[in-house]
């Protein structure tokens, strides 16, 4: 059935009736050519006449409307494993799964043959990346030898649907282990595509090749490896890890720890020796190593497991990452008496310096409890710094506080906090600590117990901090910035504090605008600070105006520093830091650099020239994108496997500031080898997504019959569709118009009339 329909210019058929009008005036004037003899006017005018109603049809746009019939032709798509995984020979009678899929594709080249008479049949073979094999009389050109390093299971199935874009395929045959084996971008999860293939309607039959169960090969590999990634010079660093074994029952394995020496050689340091017993075939035992490192500076750690003879796979052996070994790192002993706020904002502050390790502990009144090993802990050397909560004198042992005062006499730093119980309340007048706080305290102050808080011995709030003139504003405990009073005055106040009384030989770091003693330092061998508040946690959660956590941390990092004697040292002005040092081939490697200037402030305008120095010596520099706390940037060039270096360089005002340095790894791994048993599950599960169409998961034995099955159903269907034929907007339409307007416009001049 056809039909005609009009589209008039701009569908409005007013504009069209204008036009038309306009060019019927043009073709109707009067003739002014009395010198031509009648019949050259009547071919002028029937030359514009023949203008002026093609120029109607273009105005109008007729379209023939029509439909037609057509019979649309089917697709059936062949998708075949050609990843190394496919050569394990766990298939029937020993084969490899490559022998196994050849045979039964060998036994399925009657029916494909029959079957390529009626549909187009697509194959393609996928390891990373997804190849076009051919194919003829149902003989498919095969690969001997698979050697794919990777199974993408998912991309290959969106690669195929892109290319079959616009076709009926009448069904999709998945060959394949169904492992998905894949490193980024390739790693797309296959149910992403087959619920593509269910909307589509289009059957997935899978069929999987191989056991899932052990494939019985031998090997020795490492699974995991923990370690921190910075430890302080000359403190254990221990290193933990698992190493799974399969087939090498009672027999001894040696693992060694290596660490690489400021020479850049790799030593063994430590050495664990592994053994199975009859039954624990395949099991993983844990590993623990521990070295003491002498020098600092950035290391390479390896936990490495001696290959054994039968070891197909060598790459899985040994593990490696790269820890940080820092100079002056400071040992820090929190003992704490009371479930408070305070401690929680504190320990968070410290714990954010990485060359700080804080160990907390919270006492109970009753000495009994305590850890036995307590009074170990103030023993010269244990800890550089020792801080002291809200905890009351008869928390502790007599002699576990002269122990306390002796190891501050030798060096050792200590503050109190402001508390109910601490200094005269706590009861520390008449203890051996009396003698190295700076501040005066008397037994008449005791808080026992159970007994209403005294008000005397307190400070009501809000109470504002400030730097004590004249030696606060300068000390390098009280600095903030640079605009350091400002700093202190944008601070929230305290809730309240303890009413201190400093000893003549103390001074006054910090206090009230009414000049009330807040933080009081003073030397008793080791450095001693006595701070009366408990409340600085309103500096980390702010007020309306912002947050002030940077200044936390800066305060309670340097009161930790100038207890330990380590304000005077300079520290590195330009840091890099990497959230990770391993990596898989193709892995995206973000970091975050910054500068900072000799007073510890942010250098926010600070320019930055960054490389990353690859395995092969070349050098590549990604872009850094400037954010809040310094500058980000990722690295995608992670494809060989071997030591990687980031080199961060700074400069401030033409001036350059410092440089920073990181090392991370991209490991060498056998992807498809490493762990090459099959899954059957995951084949089974993605048939199903597409069960509705007719999916199934399949034996590889029933690959004749499935296409046999294939060839009964309707291979060809006639699909209707809207056929628009526009004679106006076709070339000769546009030639004949040209034509009749060149022929008119010729013979006017021929005839004298231009």
């Amino acid at each position: 059935m056809s039909q005609w329909s009009l589209s008039p210019v701009g569908d409005y058929w007013l504009v069209a009736a204008l036009l038309a009008l306009l060019l019927s005036a043009l073709v109707l004037l009067r003739l002014p050519f009395r010198q031509l003899t009648g019949r050259r006017r009547r071919v002028l005018f029937g030359l514009r006449v023949a203008l002026l109603l093609l120029a109607l049809v273009a105005l109008l746009r007729p379209t023939l409307i029509h439909s037609e019939t057509k019979k649309q032709s089917a697709t059936l798509v062949l998708l075949v494993d050609r990843s190394r995984s496919m050569l394990v020979a766990d298939a029937l009678g020993d084969r490899t799964r490559w022998a196994a899929l050849r045979s039964e594709l060998e036994n399925a080249q009657p029916a494909l043959k029959d079957l390529a008479e009626n549909l187009e049949i697509k194959v393609y073979s996928f390891d990373a990346d997804l190849q076009t094999l051919p194919i003829a009389d149902g003989t498919i050109d095969l690969d001997q030898v698979p050697d794919g390093q990777q199974s993408a299971i998912g991309a290959a199935l969106e690669d195929v649907l892109r290319r079959e874009s616009g076709k009926r395929i009448v069904g999709l045959i998945l060959l394949s282990d169904g492992a998905q084996r894949a490193y980024a971008p390739r790693d797309v999860p296959p149910q992403t595509p087959a619920r593509r293939l269910a909307d589509l309607g289009c059957p997935l039959y899978t069929m999987t090749f191989g056991e899932s169960r052990g494939t019985g090969q031998r090997d020795i590999a490492i699974r995991d490896l923990v370690v921190n990634q910075t430890v302080f010079v000359k403190n254990e660093l221990t290193t933990f890890g698992t190493a799974r074994i399969d087939g090498y029952v009672n027999q001894k394995i040696p693992v060694d720890l290596l660490f690489e020496m400021p020479s850049g050689k790799m030593q063994v340091v430590a050495t664990q020796e592994l053994e199975l017993a009859s039954g624990q075939d395949g099991q993983s035992m844990p590993l623990e190593l521990s070295y003491v490192p002498q020098v600092p500076g950035e290391y390479k750690l390896t936990l490495r497991a001696a290959e054994q003879p039968g070891e197909l796979v060598t790459t899985n052996n040994q593990m490696s990452t790269f820890v940080t070994v820092l100079k002056g790192g400071l040992n820090v002993l929190y003992l704490e008496g009371a479930y408070r706020v305070e401690q929680k904002f504190l320990r968070r502050s410290i714990d954010s310096s990485p060359d700080i390790k804080l160990d907390y502990l919270r006492l109970d009144f009753n000495p009994a409890k305590h850890p036995q090993d307590l009074i170990e802990r103030f023993h010269r050397g244990k800890y550089d710094v020792y801080i002291l909560g809200d905890v009351d004198s008869t928390a502790f042992t007599r002699p576990e506080l002269a122990a306390l005062a002796k190891v501050v006499h030798e060096g050792a730093g200590l503050i109190m906090l402001g508390g109910y119980h601490s200094f005269g309340p706590g009861g520390y007048g008449d203890t051996p600590l009396a003698e190295v706080l700076p501040v005066e305290m008397d037994k008449l102050e005791r808080q026992r117990y159970g007994e209403a808080i005294r008000s005397d011995v307190h400070l009501a709030g809000p109470l504002k901090m400030r730097p004590a003139r004249p030696l606060g504003t300068k000390h390098f405990v009280m600095s903030l910035g640079a605009d350091n009073p400002a700093a202190w005055d944008h601070l929230p106040p305290l809730e309240g504090a303890n009413k201190l009384v400093p000893k003549r030989t103390a001074r006054v770091l910090a206090d009230t605008p009414l000049r009330q003693p807040l933080l009081i330092a003073q030397e008793a061998g080791g450095r001693v600070m006595a701070f009366a508040g408990d409340s600085t946690w309103h500096w980390w959660m702010g007020d309306k105006n912002r947050e002030y956590q940077a200044e936390h941390k800066r305060f309670w990092r340097q009161v930790v520093l100038w207890l330990a004697h380590k304000d005077d040292q300079a520290e590195d002005n330009v840091w890099l830091k990497l959230a990770q040092r391993r990596f898989a081939p193709g892995g995206r490697v973000e970091f975050t650099a910054g500068a900072v200037s000799a007073q510890r402030d942010p250098l926010k305008d600070a320019t930055f020239q960054v490389e990353v120095l690859l395995p092969d010596g070349a050098r590549q520099s990604p872009q850094l994108v400037q954010q809040e706390e310094g500058w980000f940037g990722i690295f995608t060039g992670t494809h060989t496997a071997g030591d990687y270096a980031i080199e961060v360089s700074a400069e401030h005002h033409g001036a350059l500031i410092g440089k920073a340095r990181a090392r991370f790894l991209v490991y060498d791994q056998d992807l498809e080898l490493d762990n090459p048993a099959s899954d059957p599950t995951l084949m089974s599960s993605l048939a199903a997504m597409t069960k509705d169409a007719g999916g199934q998961a399949l034996a590889p034995e029933e690959l004749p019959s499935l296409l046999a099955r294939l060839k009964k159903q309707p291979l060809e269907v006639e699909v209707d569709r809207e056929v628009k034929e526009s004679p106006w907007d076709t070339w000769p339409f546009f030639l004949l118009f040209v034509g009749i307007l060149s022929t008119e416009w010729y013979l006017r001049k021929k005839w004298g009339l231009v």
